[in-house]
Order: C-alpha cells, then structure tokens, then sequence
C-alpha cells in the first residue's frame, strides 16, 4: 500500500492552477515596476510578481523576491522583509531546495515575531513544519506545527488553527502505530474548513481521512471521502493526491481500467508542472496497480523511475515504499540479487523513520503543549480565585471559608515547589545530555527554545579523512582488535580537533569528518583545519613507528580540506546529531578521494586562506568525480612555528 499524508502549505492568499500558461497580470505588473517609485508600495508588487510566478518558474519567483528583499531593506520597510523573505523560502520549497527554503523561512519568522505580527508568525511556524516533515523528520515537524497551533488558537485564527490540526494529523499519521491519533485530529479540523468553507483545506482533511480508510481497507468510505477531495482540489496540483488515492481503490476493486486513468492523469498533472514530491507519489501509486495487474516488469520499471525522482528531492517516506516493493516484485520474478539490495535498503529507510525514541519525542511534545494549555487555563482560575478571596475579607460572614481557601492555596503552593524542583533536575539532565553530542550554543537553542536554528555559514573549512586500503585492514583483523584500533585512531583525533578549535560533525565507518569556523564563526578556520590535519598525520606516523616495531602493518590516512559556504543544524531520528551540508562537503570529500596517504590535500580555495602560513606543492589540476578538474595543493610544511588555536 502506497501512503503518504498531506500537509497545507499557506501562501496567504495565492492559490495557483494547473496551467502554466502565462498570466497576465505578470505583465501588467511588470509594465508598472518599471516607472515604479522605489517605495514600500512596489516591494508588495514586487512579492505579488513572485507569488505569481511560483508556479511558473520558481527560479523567477525567487530572483523577484530577492529584488523585493534588496528593495524593502532600501526603504526600511520591515513587514516587506519579512514577506520578501517568504517569497524566496516558497520559490526555494517549491524546487525542493529545504535548506535554503529554512534559511529564508527563518528570517522571515523573525521580521514578523519583532513586528508582533502573529497571524504571520503563525504561517511560517507551519511552512517550516512542512519542510521538516517532507525531509522525513517528524519531531521537529511536530514541535512547529503544535507551536503554529498556540500561536492560531491565541488570535482565533479558524484557518490556521484547522490547518495546524491538520499537520499534526499528517506527522501522526506517518508511524502506523499512531494513524488512530491521526484521525482524531483530522476530525477536529475538517468542521472549522466545511465552517469556513475553505475548499482547500476541505481537499485536504478529505483526502488524509480517505487514505486512512483505504489504509483499513474500508474503500466506500476511502472513495466518498477521496471524491470529496478531487472535487475541492479541482484545477490545482494537489488533484495528484486524491488522483492517486482513486487509483489505488479502483484497483482494490479490480476495475484497473478506472484505476490507470486516475494515476495517468495524477502523473501528467504532477509532470506537467515539474512537481517532483508529486510526481514521486503518483508514480508508486501506478506501480502498485501494475503489480496488482501482474505486471511486474512494467512495475519494477515505474518504481525506479519513483525511486530516483525521490532521491533527487530526499522524499524519504516515498523512498521506504520504493526500497520494499521493489524488493517484493525482484523476488516474485526470481532476481534476489536485487530483491536482497533493496530489502536492505528498505531495512535501514524503515528503521531509520520508525523507533520508539522518535514516538517518545512526539509524545513528550504533545504533552508539553498539552499542559501550556493547562498552565494558561490554570492562571485564569488563579486570577478568579484571588477575586473570591479579597471579595471573602470583606465578608466576616465567610471567615471560616477564607481559612480554608488561604490554606488550600498554601498546599497547592508547596505542591507546585516540589514539582518545579523536580521539572528543574529533568531540565539539568536533559542539558548535560545535550552538551554530550552537540555544539554548546546549539545545545543552548534547544533548551531553551525547544529547537536547534539551521544557520548559514559565509565560510567554513571541512576536513575529512579516510584509511587507505581500510577494507583490507579489516580482513586481517578481528572485529574486536577492529574496532579498538580505530578508536584509538578516532579519540586521537578528537583531542586533535578539541586543540585546534574545530567542531567535530561525525565518523561514516573508517572516515572522520570535522569543521572549523562552526558553530561559532572564526577567521583563523582554514589555518585551524591544516594544522589538525598536518597534527593527524604526524601522530599516523609515530603510530605507525611503533607498530612497525612490532612487525604490524601500517593504517594509511588519507585527509582532504576544502573552504567554502554550508548550512548547519540539527538532524537524526534515534538522537539529535549536528550536521552540515552543501557542495563545500562534498568538495572536501573529493580532496580526500583524490589525496594520497600520508599528505594533506587541499583545494586552490583553501590555498588561497593559507598560503602565508604553509609551504604547499601545486598538484595541477586534479579529475574528482562529478566535479571535473579542480586545482590542489599538498601541504609541506609550516611557514612558521606559531600555533593558532581557538579555544
């Protein structure tokens, strides 16, 4: 069975058709900028031209709102920024480019909390909880969509409070073991859309309910309510969804003619418009139908073709139902080969998406949003109370009441003391674990805000490093003496890191992966970088000195560093890891490819930030895979013998 929820994505205001033809209002907006005066007045029409041409080119609506950004700084308009903003992190969402869709997300949540502009606050609160959850990470997800929830239930803004419910039905509804929760808050907002009569949210809610009967294999109820879906979503892309759904009903009942039209037409839809999320999803809404037709080879091929559409945009729920049922339909046909290397990847997808932490993390979120809820409640007795007991003093008549009041007030007093006592030594312990594995200043954002900021980075220095022959290495070893050497290789290299001042990121197997100029910034980053990787391979060589000694064989490392732009934050699913991404890893992971044991290799980039304090051999430029030629460096020696530290 194919699921996948839905979640609403505000725009605030703007709904877009199928066609992509061009509107014209584009012109006439564009005819008028020219002769516009600089003002706040051409800022707005200038998002109004982004929001248009989101579903047009989204490369167009994002050079708009850059143009509005540059615009509203200019002129000091702030509520302008803050919606400029929100118009690059659309354009960036809409090409599946979520860490930079965050980055301007996050500006614009700032503007608006400065300009205590809430129902904006709570908009992009919920479109961050959809970045989060199409990455697959539902804790953090969950964490925006309750926080978009108080924020809505504060204004009483109807819409955003059924769209908040929603989204919290929609990450419920992504663990099989909470579809039950799901339910129940789809019911609660699908009467605040019909209320309102917001046909979009109806389409929604409809065809997240409608998914879950399909799921319980009640399919009357899945068609009425995935009909009621296609019916609000008429003329817009998210038709797919219910599409999709048909689909797959129409199969479960055998009518397979009525089944492949409704994926046909989900699938030229999501085409049509380069809708990759979409498309991903329609496409193993069709395989699945062709595996119920018996055509396995027509649904193998179907279901690569989902499973790299959904690679390219990390659709990781998507890529779980690809890894399994391809791995059935390989082994219906006698490939096990196959079948075996995509049950493995199913296996890792599976466990990575479903633990018990992850549904312990939801819970605690649900709870705690639970008893804000309760605290407010709690101060407005509070306040009642104190009324009752001023109004009690002036009563003698009620003398013997007050006495009781003041000592029930007294108990509840001690009451709460002892609780905060013991909320404040879960809050010490949850902090000394957070210092375990992550950055202080993140570990900091999380304590106090409930969530880790994913930041961007001007320039930051990686560093990765990778054994030689590490596969032979391990042949010739236990698992156990395995294991102990590369700690031993690992906890050096820590205390390397710590000296220079850089952030360690994580070990992948026999590689280690560092950082300087993270998570506090820092010019002397790329000195800091070389000389831990010059400290690295001194200390290989004095190891490797003393195994010699014992007629052992040598470990060769091999370490890369390239400088560059990333972005950082807070990822995982078992626990929280800092992490970072973007083409500076990925380049500083070809120069250790490309190294050579022994040596330090670096990229020109690099060079350039260092060349006054080390002596390095230009290499020419070297073939890396995927990047074509790149000019590197093999650091020889330092300039001089002083040693920069960040402590």
């Amino acid at each position: 069975m194919v699921r996948f929820s839905v979640l609403l994505f505000f725009i605030l205001g703007f709904f877009h058709g199928l066609s992509q033809d061009h509107d014209p209002s584009i012109d006439s907006l564009e005819n008028l900028l020219r002769t516009q005066r600089n003002d706040s007045s051409k800022v707005n029409n200038l998002i109004e031209l982004s929001t248009l041409y989101l579903a047009v080119s989204p490369q167009k609506a994002i050079a708009y709102g850059n143009t509005a950004r540059a615009l509203a700084e200019k002129v000091k308009y702030p509520m302008g920024l803050g919606f400029a903003h929100k118009a690059i992190g659309r354009g960036y969402f809409s090409l599946a480019n979520y860490p930079d869709a965050l980055v301007h997300y996050r500006h614009s949540l700032d503007v608006f909390e400065s300009l205590k502009f809430r129902t904006g606050v709570a908009n992009i609160l919920s479109n961050i909880g959809v970045i989060y959850f199409n990455n697959g990470e539902d804790t953090q997800s969950i964490a925006y969509h309750l926080r978009s929830l108080k924020v809505s239930e504060e204004i009483n803004d109807e819409m955003r409070i059924g769209t908040s419910l929603n989204n919290i039905g929609g990450v419920y509804n992504n663990n099989p073991l909470t579809v039950d929760k799901a339910l129940e808050y789809y019911y609660k907002a699908l009467p605040i859309f019909e209320r309102i009569k917001y046909d979009y949210g109806i389409g929604t809610i409809s065809a997240n309910i409608g998914e879950i009967y399909l799921a319980k294999n009640q399919y009357d109820s899945a068609l009425h309510y995935m009909e009621e879906s296609l019916r609000a979503y008429s003329g817009s892309i998210d038709a797919t969804f219910p599409l999709t759904f048909l689909g797959q009903i129409y199969a479960e009942r055998k009518d397979f003619k009525e089944a492949l039209r409704n994926h046909h037409e989900a699938i030229e839809i999501a085409d049509k418009l380069n809708a990759k999320l979409e498309l991903t999803q329609a496409l193993l809404g069709l395989a699945a139908t062709q595996v119920k037709q018996g055509r396995i080879k027509d649904a193998i091929s179907t279901f690569s073709r989902a499973e790299y559409i959904g690679e390219s945009v990390r659709a990781r729920q998507e890529m779980k139902t690809a890894y399994e049922e391809l791995s059935k339909a390989y082994a219906s046909i006698g490939d096990f080969r196959n079948a075996y290397l995509y049950e493995s990847k199913f296996s890792y997808m599976k466990d990575t998406l479903f633990n018990n932490d992850e549904i312990n993390k939801i819970q605690r979120l649900q709870f705690n949003f639970d008893i804000d809820k309760k605290e407010a409640e709690i101060k407005v007795q509070e306040v009642t109370i104190q009324r009752q007991k001023t109004f009690n003093y002036a009563a003698a008549i009620v003398g013997v009441l007050l006495v009781t009041m003041v000592g029930g007030i007294y108990n509840r007093y001690r009451y709460i003391r002892k609780t905060n006592k013991i909320i404040k030594k879960e809050r010490d312990r949850s902090k000394e674990l957070l210092l375990n594995i992550l950055p202080e200043e993140t570990a900091h954002e999380l304590e106090t805000q409930g969530y880790a900021t994913t930041r961007f980075y001007e320039n930051v220095s990686v560093l990765f490093t990778d054994f030689k022959g590490f596969t032979i290495i391990a042949g010739k070893l236990s698992p156990r003496d395995l294991v102990a050497e590369l700690n031993d290789y690992f906890v050096a290299f820590d205390e390397i890191v710590e000296r220079y001042g850089l952030e360690k990121i994580k070990t992948i197997g026999d590689a280690y992966m560092c950082a300087g100029g993270i998570p506090t910034a820092n010019e002397t980053h790329p000195i800091n970088a070389v000389e831990a990787g010059v400290a690295m391979q001194e200390f290989m060589k004095k190891r490797n000195e003393l195994r010699e000694e014992k007629g052992l064989d040598g470990w060769e490392l091999r370490i890369g560093i390239h400088s560059g732009p990333v972005v950082a934050g807070v990822v995982g699913k078992k626990k929280y890891a800092y992490d970072i991404w973007g083409d500076t890893v990925n380049i500083a992971s070809r120069m250790e490819s490309n190294g050579a044991p022994g040596k330090v290799n670096i990229s020109a980039t690099t060079y350039v930030l260092v060349k006054g304090k080390f002596e390095c051999a230009h290499r020419g430029k070297v073939a890396a895979k995927n990047l074509g030629e790149i000019d590197m460096y093999f650091v020889e020696r330092q300039v001089d013998n002083e040693v920069l530290t960040t402590e």
